[in-house]
């Protein structure tokens, strides 16, 4: 298939099927002993972030900023669009995605900003659970407000208007991987009811959660957990993603290649490494 020329993969159409192919083995590549998860025999949040920068000729931050990759815009010199990129697995990732129809984003644990941001509305550590509506609404505007400090309104480089977050969620059970592309603007946090919900404790008593909900007309959208790790996690909808892959699996490392970190530097350094 060819594709439209200076178009770009998320923002002016949909990642075409070799692009896929080539972001599935690059990130089956880190099954070799280098990747961040299970050991290294995977790969983590960090190497999702740069197969996907290497897949679709983005530039990784490598580091804590608001966009992972940013795309550069062909049109536009010095203007980016940028990808927000979320990785879940376990009962939070692809599983919950089949049970729930949600997918995970942890939007930021960025515990001590959160603090000073409802400080700012008056509250404390101590009482925003007596406000969970007024807290919750604070907590994703500042979320928005990061956004904006990085868009083109704001002297930034970041078209805000054509970036997104995408996610991979996977099933450690079955190894299961599949994407999704969510718009990078948050749902209006006053049209969502905010309470701070119960759970049962042993002996079947009922207590308070450490964390306030906020709960579209379907669920949990939002969840934040204040005094217990500072992450505040988004669930949308799947039937509200731009765009979603079909479900995947890793393409096994090859029988008969070595691997692993001790193979890959005798191969590259054939004359140098010890025999």
């Amino acid at each position: 298939m060819t594709l439209p020329e200076n178009s770009v993969a998320f923002v002016h159409r949909s990642p075409s099927e070799a692009e896929l192919t080539r972001f599935r083995l690059l990130l089956s590549t880190f099954q070799d002993g280098t990747g961040q998860g299970q050991g290294g025999v995977l790969p983590g949040w960090r190497d999702f972030e740069r197969a996907v920068a290497l897949t679709f000729g983005g530039i990784p931050s490598e580091s804590k900023n608001i966009m992972d990759v940013r795309l550069p815009d062909p049109a536009r010199q010095g203007i980016f669009f940028g990808l927000s990129c979320k990785m879940r697995d376990g009962s939070e990732g692809l599983r919950r995605v089949r049970r729930k129809s949600r997918v995970t984003i942890e939007l930021s644990n960025a515990a001590k900003a959160f603090q000073n941001k409802l400080e700012s509305v008056g509250l404390t550590m101590e009482n925003f659970y007596d406000y969970p509506q007024l807290a919750g609404r604070s907590l994703i505007e500042l979320v928005g407000e990061w956004h904006t400090a990085a868009g083109t309104a704001s002297g930034g480089n970041v078209d805000l208007t054509q970036s997104y977050y995408l996610t991979l969620m996977w099933d450690d059970k079955s190894g299961d991987y599949q994407l999704h592309q969510f718009p990078i603007g948050l749902p209006d946090p006053s049209a969502v009811e905010w309470h701070r919900p119960m759970k049962k404790v042993k002996g079947g008593a009922m207590q308070h959660r450490d964390a306030i909900v906020g709960d579209d007309d379907e669920g949990t959208l939002f969840e934040w957990y204040g005094q217990s790790g500072g992450q505040l996690k988004y669930y949308p909808r799947v039937s509200d993603s731009v765009w979603q892959s079909e479900v995947f699996e890793l393409e096994p490392l090859p029988s008969d290649t070595p691997h692993g970190l001790i193979s890959k530097a005798e191969s590259y350094y054939p004359n140098l490494w010890p025999l």
